[in-house]
């Protein structure tokens, strides 16, 4: 099991440093103890994403900073995508002196936001250490930024409906939620459609996009249609549920780069709006549908433990 101790620190850290990334008329945070059993296993998985890099493994008693281990010795690896300097990711570095700039963590960098939803994170050499503990591997691998890398995750739902009424779960008898899932196209897990927020980007504004152009595929429609579908997210995305805001399990992470989402519930409640929509997968989707929202469902990253915050506030079958 990981570290309780480490998981309740994060939890006090994480209460006070919370800040709001834009209004909604109902707001609520997971506790960080509630999802402490899913933290860090993705990201010690033994094969490193898109890649043959082996994890330094890293077990379960080991995972947290706080304990001493003088043989852990993490395999250093960044994508050789980011060693070419992409416009929307950090410099690679070994020491800040072969920068030209000094990145400003823990706080508005220029449009870049290296804030933490955790709270302050430690540098060490230079280097943020990520503040859920070890993973085995150094470096950014995939993710563009050192420090926190900052996505949106839009999850839209509607009761699940037959000849017009609600469909209640026979073991249960507590109505069925349903939510947007994508298929990734990277490693064809099903997911919660959402990406990362641009630098100088509004995580409101993020969450729209998002969800239209993997869902939707509105990057591909006519420009008429384009609006229509455009006026209708808006009008469900006035306003939303905050389901989560803080790390992700996410099997990108290293010790010195880590996926943050802030994950938003847009509910259908009648099915008159999205509910009717035609889904089309665009984007990084290979497939979109509409999924019964269930226990068993083994989804990328933290996305399980999203929803299962999300039925238990809907009172919904699981």
């Amino acid at each position: 099991m990981w570290n309780l101790a480490v998981a309740a620190r994060l939890a006090a850290v994480q209460q006070v440093h919370r800040r709001p990334v834009f209004k909604a008329k109902c707001v609520t945070f997971v506790s960080l103890m509630e999802i402490v059993k899913c933290l860090h296993l993705k990201a010690r998985g033994e094969v490193y994403p898109c890649s043959e890099v082996l994890r330094f493994p890293v077990p379960d008693d080991k995972v947290d900073w706080a304990v001493p281990w003088t043989n852990y010795n993490p395999v250093d690896y960044t994508a050789p995508a980011l060693l070419k300097q992409p416009s929307w990711a950090d410099p690679p570095y070994r020491d800040e002196g072969e920068l030209n700039k000094v990145l400003k963590f823990n706080q508005l960098d220029g449009d870049v936001d290296r804030r933490s939803h955790t709270g302050k994170y430690n540098l060490i050499n230079g280097f943020p250490r990520n503040p859920c503990g070890r993973t085995g591997l150094k470096g950014r691998g995939l993710l563009g930024r050192w420090g926190p890398n900052h996505a949106a995750d839009p999850i839209v739902t509607r009761w699940k409906k037959e000849d017009g009424k609600t469909v209640t779960h026979n073991c249960s008898g507590k109505p069925i939620l349903q939510f947007v899932a994508i298929c990734r196209k990277d490693n064809k897990e099903w997911a919660i459609p959402g990406g990362m927020v641009d630098a100088g980007e509004k995580v409101s504004a993020t969450l729209r996009r998002e969800f239209g152009e993997e869902a939707l595929n509105s990057l591909e429609l006519p420009e008429a249609e384009r609006q229509g579908v455009k006026e209708l997210i808006n009008l469900l995305f006035e306003a939303g549920e905050m389901v989560y805001q803080g790390y992700v399990d996410d099997p990108r992470n290293t010790d010195n780069a880590w996926m943050e989402t802030v994950a938003m519930n847009y509910h259908d409640e009648t099915g008159d709006s999205v509910g009717k929509l035609a889904l089309h997968a665009g984007d990084d989707a290979g497939a979109v549908k509409w999924m019964d929202i269930e226990k068993e469902q083994n989804l990328y990253a933290s996305h399980t433990h999203f929803l299962h915050q999300l039925v238990k506030g809907k009172n919904a079958h699981w």
